[in-house]
């Protein structure tokens, strides 16, 4: 039950006394001809032609309180929309005595919204305003927005503080988050113009957007405990996918080329400053091509992407400067790891002995770990750290890669890659398994390396494997964060700072 404070309560005083003179503060209709920045930039460039035609252009613009100035029989109002801001000047002469007494006794506040019809002008001290001779209260606020303050140091960085400088409370009430911080709002638009430019891409690739299912009887496609729900009508479990893949590579056998899906996907793991329990990935799988061919792919998308959103392939990001222009370096695992650890982990063939050396060598790891994670364990300790500009880590072990294709040198590992900018993973690939008989022996291979306790356990798909014996074409499949590649343009360090929702601990 919501226990108004003193400034809340004083707002709906203000709101019972609207409502005594008449006024709905609450309307049904509401009018619009221009935005703010429509307004001003249409009276600009009348203006430029012919000030006496731009001082009769009308408008009608709608938008948020952001700063009032009562100066007597005469105030200054700024308000804001999506596209900035304008500035009103009210009149009592215009407004006349009712409409103005409503500014000048405060019972329109800070944070309303309300429309306002007029002609555009251009104020003495130079700022082109409407001079309004229509005032509509559209909505009353009765929670002020939060106040944030900011302290610019010597060195140009910048200090927040005031009632809304703790970012989990804006991150819990990012609709106070939105209205207030100009920048949070920028990062959401450049993430909706990245999402554009990912779907041209793929477009004039080729490729056909499609839709898998979200719940699904057996989960798959990747490493990750998934969440369990239930269908009380079918009286069956289900769950929430990890993975678009095994739907995907389904369409390859029914005859498309070519597929990508965005959309979300759910695991239920921890969380860090880059892992929020749901999140949005794109896949895409293509038919007569292999991990290589998916490079090229790769390296042509973040350029693109780049170019397209910022105006360059080059960007900063974290303090680094990165530049996204192919080719990329190409290495495989096991000679980064011998580069950066010096440990050649074929030297030890076996996970005790690897084990072993990696607790000689300082490291810690759980116990009874196999082969293959052991190998992503120095990997992640030693190589990932120092991934700043983009590099594709090729050839991993076999043992952690169910869905991909031996390498022609040797039985230990497989056509796969992830890519890394920045220190994060941003993405995995394959040259996809097509071969039913090596697949399903992929798969009770995994179910016996893998123990209850186990998050990323890969269940067998009888239904996949069915697919596959109709005959599945030699692809390359891939997938991405979304989430990453948002961080990544718009230089944010959290993945909650590009999610508008990101999820959180219980409120206490």
């Amino acid at each position: 039950m919501w226990q108004p404070n003193q400034l809340e309560q004083d707002r709906l005083s203000k709101l019972e006394r609207l409502e005594q003179l008449g006024i709905e503060p609450y309307p049904r209709r509401v009018e619009r001809t221009h935005t703010a920045a429509q307004a001003v930039s249409e009276y600009e460039a009348l203006e430029a032609r012919d000030g006496e035609t731009a001082e009769s252009l009308e408008v009608t613009v709608c938008g948020r309180i952001r700063r009032v100035n009562l100066k007597g029989k005469i105030s200054f109002m700024h308000i804001e929309d999506e596209t900035g801001r304008v500035q009103l000047l009210l009149r009592v002469n215009e407004l006349g005595e009712a409409t103005y007494d409503l500014i000048k006794e405060k019972l329109i506040d800070t944070d309303d919204f309300v429309q306002a019809s007029g002609t555009m002008m251009r104020t003495k001290a130079g700022e082109v305003s409407v001079l309004v001779q229509d005032f509509r209260l559209l909505s009353k606020s009765l929670s002020p927005l939060p106040v944030i303050k900011q302290q610019v140091k010597d060195d140009g960085t910048v200090i927040e503080y005031g009632e809304f400088s703790d970012v989990e409370q804006r991150y819990r009430q990012r609709y106070a988050d939105l209205a207030v911080n100009r920048d949070v709002r920028e990062v959401f638009v450049r993430r909706a113009e990245i999402l554009r430019a990912v779907r041209r891409f793929f477009d004039q690739e080729g490729f056909l957007e499609v839709e898998t299912p979200i719940l699904q009887p057996v989960y798959g496609g990747a490493a990750a405990r998934p969440f369990i729900t239930h269908h009380n009508q079918l009286k069956q479990d289900l769950f929430l996918r990890i993975s678009f893949e095994l739907y995907l590579k389904r369409l390859l056998v029914g005859g498309y080329d070519a597929v990508y899906e965005i959309g979300r996907d759910f695991r239920n793991e921890g969380v860090s400053f880059k892992h929020n329990p749901e999140f949005t990935m794109i896949e895409f799988y293509k038919a007569y091509t292999d991990y290589r061919g998916v490079m090229d792919i790769t390296e042509r998308l973040l350029a693109y992407v780049a170019k397209e959103v910022t105006g360059s392939t080059k960007i900063t990001y974290q303090g680094h400067e990165i530049e996204l222009a192919p080719p990329w370096p190409r290495i495989t695992m096991r000679d980064a790891i011998k580069q950066r650890a010096e440990i050649d982990y074929m030297d030890y063939p076996t996970a005790e002995a690897l084990e072993k050396v990696i607790r000689d060598n300082g490291g810690s790891v759980a116990p009874g770990l196999p082969w293959g994670k052991l190998v992503n364990h120095l990997f992640e300790e030693y190589v990932e750290p120092t991934l700043i500009q983009p590099t594709f880590i090729m050839d991993y072990p076999r043992d952690i890669s169910p869905f991909a294709k031996k390498v022609d040198y040797d039985d230990f590992h497989v056509e796969r890659f992830e890519f890394y900018i920045a220190t994060m993973e941003m993405g995995n690939a394959f040259t996809e398994l097509n071969d039913p008989r090596d697949q399903e022996q992929r798969f009770l291979d995994m179910a016996k390396l893998y123990r209850d306790t186990d998050d990323d356990a890969t269940p067998l798909d009888e239904d996949y494997l069915r697919a596959m014996r109709y005959g599945m074409p030699p692809n390359g499949g891939w997938g991405m964060g979304i989430d990453r590649l948002v961080m990544l343009l718009t230089d944010q360090r959290s993945i909650r700072d590009v999610l508008l929702y990101p999820h959180l601990r219980e409120e206490k």
